[in-house]
């Protein structure tokens, strides 16, 4: 591969080696400085994909009239994606080092972001159920690469907290989706079931027609982009991952000694459950509003976005508190917030239960970061295998946001917050025994 061996890679120095904060080695911060800047503008642009996925599952609702299990399909699909290529994402990693698995990653990202002009142009919904899987497993790469590196370039003992601050550009990418999807996708026109029965056959192919063609502008746009972004880590420099030698240590590593780490098979299931419960919460807002409230589809859109907000608000409020809070504490407090504010969307319902529901996303906002960090914290040299498998974890925004848009549909949508805040529970959980064994 044209990576491998490149003069422009580098080797990372031992964390010892660095300065707090820093990238460290000859040549001092500035040596990384483009390749930071790339890495960085990576959290921003996996969180506007993720997040338009929530605008996706309110327009394909009502482009393909479909119920609330058949919408998750958007979510199990994309977050499928994520665990099949996390183990090929972490090889990749490992062999060829941080540029291969950026750019690879970029490319998938690109090139699923341009499936979505020929899904739309023949209204099939499993064409963009396929364009999405692609694009999630451009961010498997982009997330396996870009969440260790952030841990490793700088004092160990800041590494969760550098994380947090990387994944700040998260939210920001999330809000955009919002913006994007808010005023570009959806056209604010929703028919009831009468009015759709009153339209003669040709007039009702053409609303639906115009609902899904809709999204395919905005995703060449992304497309475009993201390929730009492609080009520009191509041709920068990035630091490789030590253990990428061909080393009789490297070797020996397997997926199994990953197992004698309780640590990291907790962080493991509670990123699990915290992924479910991030995107179950967000995917269903909308429908939360129009179910629990009778609002439209861009009100709805707007208490997303105040989510996102808070979202990004706690995540610099929280990654600040971590400077005298220990992280573990941090997390179970926000953890256990979360899971309360959920029950009371669930148990309350209206307005209450809504603005329960959007303020979750305050608490929500550290708890990623957090996990992962904590997680791969003791894990030396298998730090990259470890990272892998919390990536692989991501499927649970595909295994819980179907199952909470199976309880919405026998059970209403008020109810099915239940399942987020079982999940926060676990999260809680986890977080106390980390801060136990720190």
């Amino acid at each position: 591969m044209a990576w491998q061996g490149s003069p422009a890679v580098e080797d990372i120095p031992p964390a010892s080696a660095t300065r707090p904060g820093g990238t460290g080695g000859a040549g001092g911060a500035g040596r990384w400085v483009p390749a930071l800047v790339i890495t960085t503008s990576l959290f921003f642009l996996w969180g506007m994909a993720n997040n338009l996925n929530d605008i996706l599952i309110a327009q394909f609702k009502k482009a393909f009239t479909l119920s609330d299990f058949g919408t998750s399909f958007v979510q199990q699909v994309f977050y499928l994606g994520y665990f099949v290529f996390a183990i090929p994402a972490s090889i990749v990693l490992r062999r060829f080092g941080y540029k291969a698995a950026i750019v690879t990653g970029l490319l998938l990202y690109g090139v699923g972001a341009l499936l979505f002009y020929p899904a739309a142009a023949v209204s099939a919904y499993q064409l963009f159920l396929f364009a999405l899987f692609v694009i999630a497993a451009g961010l498997a790469f982009l997330e396996t690469s870009a969440n260790p590196l952030m841990t490793e370039l700088g004092d160990p003992r800041t590494a969760t907290r550098r994380l947090n601050w990387a994944q700040a550009a998260n939210p920001f990418g999330a809000i955009t989706g919002i913006l994007v999807g808010r005023n570009f996708i959806l056209s604010g026109i929703e028919h009831d079931e009468a009015t759709l029965a009153g339209m003669n056959a040709t007039a009702r192919a053409a609303f639906y027609r115009t609902e899904v063609q809709a999204v395919a502008t905005p995703y060449l746009a992304i497309a475009a982009i993201v390929l730009l972004f492609a080009l520009a880590a191509a041709v920068t420099a990035f630091p490789r991952n030590p253990v990428a030698r061909d080393t009789p240590a490297a070797g020996r590593q397997r997926f199994a000694d990953l197992l004698r780490h309780p640590r990291l098979i907790g962080a493991v299931m509670a990123q699990f459950c915290y992924v479910g419960a991030q995107v179950g919460l967000w995917s269903y807002t909308i429908r939360y509003a129009q179910g629990a409230l009778g609002w439209n589809e861009r009100q709805g859109a707007d208490m997303l976005f105040v989510s996102l907000v808070l979202f990004a608000g706690g995540r610099f409020a929280g990654t600040a508190l971590m400077t005298w809070i220990a992280p573990a504490r941090l997390l179970a407090i926000f953890a256990g917030i979360s899971a309360a504010l959920a029950a009371v969307a669930a148990l309350v319902g209206g307005e209450i239960g809504l603005y329960a529901l959007v303020a979750t996303s305050f608490f929500m906002s550290i708890q990623f970061p957090t996990i992962f960090a904590l997680g791969v914290e003791t894990l030396g040299p298998l730090r990259r295998l470890g990272s892998s498998l919390i990536i692989m974890a991501i499927i649970g925004g595909a295994v819980l946001t179907g199952v909470i848009g199976f309880v919405s549909d026998h059970a209403g949508i008020a109810t099915a917050m239940l399942v987020p805040a079982g999940c926060f529970l676990v999260v809680l959980g986890y977080a106390i025994r980390a801060r136990a064994q720190a």
